[in-house]
């Protein structure tokens, strides 16, 4: 076949906003046929015993692999099973307390009739989502969800494009229905996700971030200046904190206190920690989740802040690049 000739990019960009232009009118008409069915598909994956088994092949497949990996991310438990490899053995998979959710825009590829059939025997439900209502997928499943597109994006009518956005979109929705409906919370997400970001975020305690035992700098407040700063160089807090005899801390020695205590009185030699610290300084409890250690250390433009139990004792200490370090700003 001889290439045709280099497009003119005025002609890029307007088929681009075709496709655009097509696929938002695909939505456009998914989104008015929405009714009662949409509903029930959503009742019977919210009282399903078992998991919700994805299927499909070819494009429908790569939609179906991804809505499988939506559903178990937002607390309906889901997996992919490819439709070929589903008549070739993983079809054991399969539990009469599990829902099918069948991807086929025509509805009448043979390797899901194949598991419809099975499905079926075994008195497991089904969910078919297709263009064609008259399918015999559609008209074998317990509910169909009309997934019909006038037209794809692609010119010739052929590629699957508009129809596998329709798929996907349908599949995200009834996700995210699932989800409003258990109250699936940001805390939720993050224990399937406790490697991202949020997970990072949501999961991570103070008490996973402090610093303790030796590595704290701990002076008294009759302590002298030239041996905090020992204990301040030695730690590397750039602060100390200044407890009582039982172990509350009544104050905070740091860099800056240092800085205005020289300006104030020069030699400060004779001095002792009383004379420069901060009294009352901000305490967090261990159990608070590091990111709102983070969001008060940074309203109160500090480096610093100290963890106290619930008597006030001391436990550790926070330095906001150690909430660098663990990921959560």
């Amino acid at each position: 076949m001889e290439p045709n000739p280099t497009p003119a990019k005025g002609d890029i960009l307007a088929s681009a906003h075709r496709s655009f232009a097509i696929e938002i009118q695909a939505l456009q008409a998914l989104d008015t046929r929405l009714n009662g069915t949409f509903e029930e598909a959503v009742d019977m994956i919210l009282a399903c015993q078992g998991r919700v088994v994805v299927t499909g092949i070819g494009k429908s497949g790569h939609i179906g692999r991804k809505i499988a990996s939506t559903l178990a991310s937002t607390g309906t438990p889901a997996f992919f099973m490819h439709g070929a490899e589903a008549i070739h053995g993983d079809l054991g998979m399969l539990t009469r307390q599990d829902i099918v959710l069948a991807l086929s825009y025509s509805g009448e590829a043979r390797e899901l009739i194949t598991v419809l059939t099975i499905t079926k025997r075994m008195g497991a439900r089904l969910i078919a989502i297709t263009g064609h209502p008259d399918s015999e997928l559609a008209r074998n499943a317990n509910l169909h969800l009309d997934a019909h597109v006038a037209q794809e994006a692609c010119p010739l009518n052929l590629a699957p494009t508009a129809s596998t956005t329709a798929a996907l979109v349908l599949g995200d929705a009834l996700a995210v229905a699932c989800l409003e409906a258990r109250g699936f919370s940001r805390e939720d997400f993050a224990r399937s996700h406790p490697g991202g970001a949020l997970g990072r975020r949501l999961l991570t305690f103070v008490r996973d971030v402090m610093r303790k035992g030796d590595a704290l700098p701990i002076v008294h407040a009759h302590t002298a200046i030239p041996n905090a700063l020992e204990e301040m160089s030695a730690k590397g807090m750039g602060m100390t904190i200044v407890v009582d005899a039982e172990r509350k801390p009544v104050g905070i020695f740091t860099d800056g206190d240092l800085r205005r205590l020289i300006v104030r009185q020069g030699d400060i030699r004779a001095l002792t920690v009383a004379d420069g610290m901060t009294a009352h300084p901000k305490t967090i409890p261990p159990g608070s989740l590091a990111v709102e250690a983070a969001t008060l250390m940074d309203a109160g433009q500090l480096s610093q802040m100290l963890v106290v139990d619930e008597a006030g004792l001391l436990l550790g200490a926070l330095h906001m690049h150690d909430l660098l370090a663990a990921k959560v700003l």
